[in-house]
């Protein structure tokens, strides 16, 4: 696999993903391919923090190819996801709104690989900052057998009955194959001005 060249505003990419591994092993596959390009790539995970599901095996994966992690999980969630206790980033929150803060704050592009409904409610509220102008750093969903096709028929629809107008349009990544997903983001994030990958407090914390 060819090093791709880094960009320098992709350091760390958040991955929002199951906790359970789904009915076909080609998710858990792409999960671990993207572990070993990240790792590869110097580009550090975040994510959230269990051992176990697809979220379990991209960050052993990117610790197998001697990359870097940032589990963030809150309290209620240690035992149930089982935290990845071997992870020396680990950062325990008090609750879901601070967990997902924090992984906005640390990541510079968010990836969405398959998951349950966690998964859908982490990556619509990223799309719905962009929608709303708090940010731009690029949103990304990984299709891996088609699995994000529902939602983005379902954004096509919303276009077509315009609830979502072209003064209300927003930049959404899509990539059928785990090689492509990093490029695509280093292309985004290369026309996003540094000033428009930042949340203020005071709005952070009014979301």
């Amino acid at each position: 696999m060819n090093k791709i060249e880094k960009s320098s505003k992709i350091r760390k990419i958040c991955v929002y993903c199951g906790s359970g591994p789904g009915t076909d092993p080609a998710f858990v596959e792409s999960a671990r391919a993207f572990g070993a390009i990240l790792a590869k790539n110097g580009v550090g995970l975040v994510f959230g923090g269990g051992a176990v599901g697809i979220m379990g095996a991209i960050a052993k994966s990117v610790l197998d190819h001697g990359g870097t992690v940032t589990g963030i999980i809150p309290e209620f969630l240690v035992a149930r996801e089982h935290a990845m206790r071997g992870n020396d980033n680990l950062i325990v929150t008090r609750d879901m709104h601070e967990r997902k803060r924090k992984m906005f704050e640390m990541a510079d592009a968010f990836v969405a690989m398959p998951g349950g409904v966690g998964t859908l409610e982490e990556v619509v509220e990223q799309i719905t900052w962009v929608q709303l102008g708090r940010h731009r750093k690029p949103i990304l969903l990984a299709n891996i057998k088609n699995f994000w096709q529902p939602l983005c028929a379902l954004i096509d629809h919303m276009k077509s009955l315009q609830f979502i107008r072209d003064d209300l349009s927003f930049d959404l990544l899509v990539a059928d194959r785990v090689e492509d997903i990093l490029p695509m983001l280093q292309k985004a994030a290369e026309s996003v001005p540094p000033e428009e990958t930042e949340m203020p407090a005071v709005i952070a914390n009014r979301l």
